[in-house]
């Protein structure tokens, strides 16, 4: 049996400046807090939480004036600034880049009157920053059908969560750009209603789909590791599934069962953004010795 780990998975470079910045803050012993999971992965929270880093939430700010805790990649809210700043609590700010540009862009639409939609989940940790970035003012759909209850009499703009799918995105922009257009027809208004849509989707996330595809059908079973909470990690598990049915989402290495081997002479292993590599290491020796123990 030949098990291969995907070469294109595993963390992007907006967690690994993540997790590097929680380490080189913890080196040198002192206390340190991380504002809710670092990443959506149990096993490498787990190996954080051994090093010394505490997940906490915003209510422990009260209990913690004079320490640190990090902002994790995902970002936050601007109330989140002001309530460590009014508690003495010094943040670092490890939010990925590319997240944190998403907040700047669609702030400045905000601020110039614009109505702002938001393709993404409602209760992700980096959906719940950005919509804190217009008042909580701003509208979140999942689906077409939900776009299709947008005011369209309003300008509009249309960013995205940087780990959803790309189709779903730009199938959303047409439905939303077509109901602004017919509204426009049915009035007697002079200035057409400004629409944009802003393709906000890590690039990471989308240029993995084409080599994602590749890897799982050149395989006869296919192991997807990711936390059971990673919004890229179900992401990139469908579409993997897509590809090849003996598809299996697993967390760690002890979750593998041999049945799904059965008969395999290629098994691939691939994971999420979330992914730690090391993890995906622990899960190719799993089935190895699987393998030798069934010789």
């Amino acid at each position: 049996m030949k098990v291969t780990i995907d070469q294109h998975s595993g963390f992007c470079w907006g967690v690994v400046r993540t997790v590097e910045i929680a380490e080189q803050e913890m080196e040198n012993g002192a206390e340190f807090f991380s504002l809710g999971p670092v990443i959506h992965n149990p096993v490498e929270i787990e190996r954080l939480r051994a090093l010394g880093l505490e997940v906490i939430g915003q209510a422990d700010f009260e209990r913690l004036g004079g320490k640190k805790v990090l902002i994790r990649a995902h970002g936050e809210p601007p109330s989140t600034y002001a309530a460590a700043r009014a508690q003495g609590v010094t943040l670092i700010d490890a939010t990925c880049p590319v997240v944190s540009k998403v907040q700047e862009r669609l702030r400045k639409f905000y601020d110039n009157g614009y109505q702002i939609v938001i393709f993404g989940k409602k209760d992700h940790a980096e959906v719940i920053g950005l919509v804190g970035h217009t008042n909580n003012e701003a509208i979140v759909v999942r689906s077409v059908e939900e776009a299709a209850e947008v005011d369209p009499s309003k300008k509009t703009v249309l960013f995205s969560q940087t780990t959803m799918d790309k189709a779903t995105f730009y199938e959303i922009a047409r439905v939303l750009k077509e109901r602004i257009r017919e509204f426009e027809v049915g009035t007697f208004e002079e200035m057409a209603i400004e629409f944009h849509a802003k393709d906000t989707i890590c690039g990471q996330v989308s240029g993995r789909d084409k080599k994602l595809r590749e890897f799982a059908r050149s395989n006869d079973v296919m192991l997807f590791v990711a936390g059971k909470d990673s919004s890229n990690g179900k992401v990139l598990f469908e579409i993997c599934r897509q590809e090849n049915p003996r598809t299996h989402f697993i967390e760690k290495p002890e979750e593998v069962r041999r049945e799904w081997l059965a008969g395999a002479g290629t098994v691939g292993i691939s994971g999420a953004t979330s992914t730690p590599h090391w993890l995906m290491e622990r899960v190719r020796s799993s089935v190895e010795e699987m393998f030798r123990s069934s010789n």
